[in-house]
């Protein structure tokens, strides 16, 4: 079954012939050196659109859903994830005033105004009521103080979003957000400090710890203008960014499969190319049905969010599928490649080490079968099935 309609087919294939032109070509060159996608690959994402996909109609977006932002990540990924991870920053600003999202959304939605976002620290990641950082109201200002974590893109970014505590003794209730705005490139805010994560992959760009000691910043920079309300946004966008962690997910393990199908036709042993052999077929075979099945899911689940119905349980089922679904079948892809996989004149060991990833960041493997699990007990015999 195919939830493409002739408008999707042809953003999906519009995706494809740019990521062949200029997302692999860039990321098969500076991956292997660390180095980070240019200024102008991101440049030409937001000529593209992609930075719009889901961003309303009413500030210069497409407004086109979950579903073409999941045709477009899975495209993107299967180049380079990092690219398919950055068009994220755009889109929209969750939770934010009218007059907030009249300022920030229009240069967003074109790529202009990027942000980054702030949840995790060292003690508090998957626990984000959890959280030590705090904010506290001086005057007309807050005044934020903490320690944060795998903040991607902190440097890069216009503007950093961050999650705080309003009020320290509450839980999920306490939370509230930030707009700090920067220069792109630069911590230039006073009290605001960053260093780099070593990471082993997401190459394409950085991810940092901050350090925020004193920062100042305007009272009408609290997103939504109401403190608190920060944890449920947070919920709230899980569907859609678990719905793009699984296109990703997608995009890395068909780059697997479909670059070891090229390679057991070139790759001779034994007088024939490897392709011929029925163990290397087979897991081929494998590795198809299992992508093919990954997607499905996917796209069922962005259809059914774009209907309005409700798909918490439903979005965790696909991320931890399609997660889970990425390391096998990029593993697999390296054993095709025998000693050559596990080079770096492939482009195979990337996607290995970004399918790793998939399974920890938008909430781990193990925060899936939680949410899963608890929406099981919750609705019963009939938790599952067509339409739930």
């Amino acid at each position: 079954m195919t939830y493409l309609n002739d408008e999707l087919k042809m953003l999906r294939d519009e995706t494809r012939a740019f990521v062949q032109n200029e997302v692999l070509p860039e990321a098969n060159e500076r991956d292997p050196k660390g180095e980070p996608m240019s200024d102008e690959l991101i440049t030409k994402l937001g000529e593209m659109g992609y930075f719009g996909i889901m961003g309303p109609e009413k500030y210069g977006g497409l407004d086109m859903g979950p579903l073409a932002y999941a045709v477009v990540a899975e495209e993107l990924s299967r180049g380079w994830m990092s690219v398919a991870s950055i068009i994220a920053r755009g889109q929209n600003l969750h939770g934010a005033t009218e007059e907030q999202k009249e300022e920030y959304v229009p240069d967003m939605v074109r790529g202009e105004r990027l942000q980054a976002t702030s949840i995790s620290e060292p003690g508090a990641g998957s626990d984000v009521a959890g959280m030590t950082t705090t904010a506290e109201k001086v005057g007309d200002e807050y005044e934020i103080d903490g320690q944060k974590t795998w903040c991607t893109f902190a440097k890069g970014a216009d503007f950093i979003v961050v999650y705080a505590k309003t009020d320290p003794d509450e839980r999920h209730k306490g939370v509230s957000s930030f707009i700090i705005d920067k220069t792109p490139g630069e911590f230039d805010v006073d009290g605001l400090e960053a260093n780099s994560l070593d990471k082993i992959g997401y190459k394409g760009w950085e991810t940092w710890e901050l350090h925020l000691d004193n920062v100042r910043i305007p009272e009408d920079k609290l997103i939504g203008g109401e403190e608190g309300q920060a944890f449920y946004n947070i919920m709230e966008f899980f569907e859609p960014a678990r719905i793009h962690t699984a296109a990703r997910a997608i995009g890395l393990a068909r780059g697997a499969l479909e670059d070891s199908l090229d390679y057991a036709q070139e790759r001779q042993q034994f007088d024939q190319p490897i392709g011929e052999f029925q163990s290397i077929r087979f897991k081929l075979a494998t590795m198809a049905t299992k992508i093919e099945s990954a997607r499905q899911l996917t796209h069922y689940v962005a259809h059914q969010k774009e209907q309005g119905d409700r798909c918490d349980m439903e979005a965790c089922m696909a991320k931890y599928q399609a997660s889970e679904m990425a390391e096998e079948v990029t593993s697999e892809g390296i054993q095709i490649h025998g000693g050559n996989g596990y080079t770096t004149d492939y482009p195979l060991e990337r996607y290995w080490r970004d399918a790793r990833l998939t399974k920890i960041f938008e909430g781990t493997s193990e925060i899936q079968q939680r949410v899963i699990a608890d929406r099981l007990f919750e609705r019963g015999v009939h938790a599952t099935g067509s339409g739930s």
